[in-house]
């Protein structure tokens, strides 16, 4: 078995074998059952190395301090977790980019108004708001808003979208109040797109033929549902009128026809030209 194994691996119970022999005089009675023989290896009565940070083998926030043989017990800011990379640095990180499946348990929450835990990014109360989420430092929250189209992805604490993040309440078809129409499976892996009801600049496209993402076309543009493509809102009849008071005429046909960025100006030297002298080398 690698040293690193036996590293993390350090459990707790070898720190209640100490402690036990400490307070009962080494009455042997008192200790705990001695593990099996394949896994001594994996639990001791010591540091596994005279220096070192090392990983509790059943909490993830917790973890040991080793100095020059020295044990002490150590916990990770509520809402973060050890990351037991190395031995040689003392790092506590955030969930999400920590595997505790081997050792799940964690310290009692210290909760605030909008944070579950002291540390972290957490989604809104309400599970209905899928695309609003708070990030906690030291128990104060700041709310953070995703792009249009996505939502807060609870599982690697970013913004994703609807069909990857897999939240209850927040679901692509609840999100957008829009049903992929049922086609046949050689059109549903050419992702086909469909024009938003209620919105000309939208549209949606269908991941499989199935889960809806919804994607737009940049200013002054509306999707054709004919072509599935953007286009000028002049060109596509049932949206034409689609800006009307909100961008004026011109302003549609400068985004249409952006002015061309003049060249610059290459710059001119004002020393006088002097004819060169030439030196004879003879």
């Amino acid at each position: 078995m690698s040293a690193n194994r036996v590293h993390r691996t350090f459990v707790f119970l070898a720190i209640a074998c100490v402690g036990a022999s400490g307070a009962r005089g080494g009455d042997r009675r008192t200790r705990p059952r001695e593990p099996p023989v394949e896994e001594a290896a994996e639990v001791s009565d010591q540091c596994p190395e005279p220096d070192g940070y090392f990983a509790d083998a059943e909490q993830c926030d917790k973890f040991y301090h080793c100095d020059k043989g020295r044990i002490t017990e150590k916990l990770c800011p509520d809402g973060q977790v050890f990351n037991d990379y190395s031995s040689e640095y003392e790092k506590c990180d955030l969930p999400f980019n920590i595997d505790c499946s081997s050792r799940p348990k964690l310290q009692e929450p210290q909760p605030s108004e909008h944070c579950p835990r002291k540390h972290g990014y957490f989604a809104h109360e309400q599970r209905n708001i899928c695309d609003k989420f708070y990030f906690c430092v030291d128990g104060k929250f700041n709310q953070i808003t995703c792009p249009d189209g996505l939502v807060y992805n609870e599982k690697s604490g970013i913004c994703s979208w609807p069909d990857e993040a897999k939240r209850k309440g927040c679901t692509s078809e609840e999100v957008f109040a829009f049903e992929c129409p049922k086609v046949p499976e050689e059109v549903g892996i050419t992702h086909p797109r469909y024009a938003d009801p209620d919105d000309c600049q939208f549209f949606y496209v269908c991941i499989n033929g199935h889960s809806p993402r919804r994607n737009g076309c940049k200013l002054g543009q509306v999707f054709d549902d004919v072509s599935k493509r953007c286009d000028w809102a002049r060109n596509v009849p049932e949206c034409a009128d689609w800006y009307k008071g909100r961008l004026t005429d011109q302003q549609l046909k400068d985004l249409e026809n952006p002015p061309t960025a003049r060249p610059r100006a290459t710059k001119v030297s004002k020393r006088k030209h002097r004819p060169r002298v030439e030196v004879d080398d003879e």
